[in-house]
């Protein structure tokens, strides 16, 4: 069963291969041919991390990553299909077709900040990690103990230096040193603690857990772009409903949202959280389902609260509705990109699903169409229909709409009045005062 090896300070444990369920079968044929070819060069090589707690539990891993005690120049001239990547961590990326095996050197934890290539910035965490070591130091430095296993093919063999195997059994999340300076080291390993337990389903140990919320605040250090791409993973993951209610247990959400966490705090009704866990239930079923979740749909829905808030805020103090609308649109997404930069290409679907909602309630003939035709009319319909899950009195408008794209032109026609009461109850048929035109006429963006 598992033998035990001491090595100084560290106790190696490894688990021989009658003793776990991992099969070779189960691995990329690519990833095995990289341990393959390394070991014939000389060198330790051994697939690390996600890929072998995954295959544990019984999943089937994506993505495999390998480590080895050859340096990424040394791995590159083993390897015609190889290319060295990233500066803060060296790494290098066998292609395969479209499969890319990330290959890193073993890490070592250095204990002056003086040695070798490392850099750290003042608040502890680190820029640059490029101090290469031995197996044990790299498993030292990882952040859980379930990440921290690894397989060889040299004797089919799972080698374990933090008691990881049994964390893997007990479904626990671990961190592995004192968990205060592993937050303060890098922040972001509090929203993957998040991450994994809602993705894998794993509890968070309370020592791992307790210290979540008195850190939070150190996530306004992370750059932006990172924390962007921790929230595209935490909510993409097929598991976005449970990290969504752990983000909000833990006050992370007060830090990454912090507009809409406020809003959904003051929001007395409940609406608009009804509507986001709604939001985030739909997200789950569509990865599930091997659909595609658009991000910029995604955010229209975080910061929708957000949206709301403020812009009741703008009308309450006498600002009209278009100008409100804009500004409000301007407010949050300004605030909210300091914390998560979110990029262009995500930030204006998310304006247009907003700014279409208040669209529906026009119902006009010309309206109408002019709606159906719009090419963000589905997605801000999915949204509209969101937005009913909080607000029953949404449903009536949701039915017309819903009819809307189901009947043909013609029909649609006629249940349509040409002129419909319009929003201060008055009739349209009044004269309209003709608008001079202007000598140089500008199209309307915004319709």
């Amino acid at each position: 069963s598992v033998m035990t090896v001491s090595h100084g300070s560290e106790s190696e444990a490894i688990i021989a291969r009658p003793d776990h369920c991992i099969s070779r079968k189960d691995i990329s044929p690519n990833a095995l041919r990289v341990l393959y070819r390394l070991r014939e060069a000389g060198y330790q090589a051994y697939i690390v991390g996600g890929a072998v707690r995954d295959l544990l539990i019984g999943g089937h891993p994506k993505d495999f990553d390998v480590a080895t005690n050859a340096t990424p120049e040394q791995v590159r001239a083993n390897f015609r299909n190889c290319r060295l990547i990233g500066r803060r961590f060296r790494l290098a990326h066998i292609m395969y077709g479209s499969e890319i095996i990330e290959v890193a050197t073993f890490r070592a934890a250095g204990e002056d900040d003086t040695q070798g290539d490392r850099k750290t910035h003042e608040e502890g965490h680190l820029l640059r990690d490029n101090i290469y070591g031995s197996l044990e130091e790299d498993a030292v430095r990882r952040d859980f103990t379930v990440n921290a296993l690894y397989y060889t093919v040299e004797d089919f063999s799972v080698r374990d230096f933090v008691g990881g195997y049994q964390d893997v059994q007990d479904r626990v999340l671990r961190l592995i040193g004192d968990p205060e300076t592993r937050y303060r080291e890098d922040p972001v390993r509090m929203l993957r603690a998040i991450r994994l337990s809602a993705k894998l389903g794993f509890s968070i140990h309370p020592t791992a857990a307790e210290p979540i919320p008195l850190m939070a605040s150190l996530l306004s250090s992370s750059s932006s772009a990172r924390l962007f791409d921790e929230i595209l993973k935490i909510f993409l993951a097929g598991s976005a409903e449970k990290s969504f209610l752990q983000l909000e247990q833990y006050e992370l959400l007060d830090v990454l949202f912090a507009d809409t966490a406020k809003a959904l705090q003051t929001n007395r009704s409940g609406a608009l959280r009804a509507m986001l866990l709604q939001a985030m239930h739909n997200t789950d079923q569509r990865i599930v389902a091997d659909k595609s979740v658009a991000p910029g749909f995604l955010f229209a829905c975080l910061l929708w609260p957000a949206y709301c808030r403020e812009l009741a805020v703008l009308q309450n103090s006498g600002c009209e509705l278009s100008v409100a609308q804009q500004r409000a649109t301007d407010r949050v997404t300004m605030r909210q990109i300091e914390r998560i930069a979110i990029p262009r290409r995500f930030s204006m679907p998310m304006h247009e699903i907003w700014q279409l909602q208040t669209r529906f309630q026009q119902r006009t003939r010309k309206r109408v169409f002019k709606l159906l035709a719009h090419p963000r009319f589905r997605a801000a319909f999915d949204f509209l229909e969101l937005r009913a899950f909080g607000a029953p009195e949404l449903l009536e408008e949701l039915d017309f709409w819903r009819q809307a794209q189901m009947l043909s032109p013609e029909k649609l026609a006629e249940i349509i009045p040409q002129h419909s009461k319009n929003s201060e109850g008055e009739s349209a048929h009044q004269p309209v005062k003709r608008k001079r035109r202007r000598s140089n006429p500008k199209p309307l963006l915004a319709e």
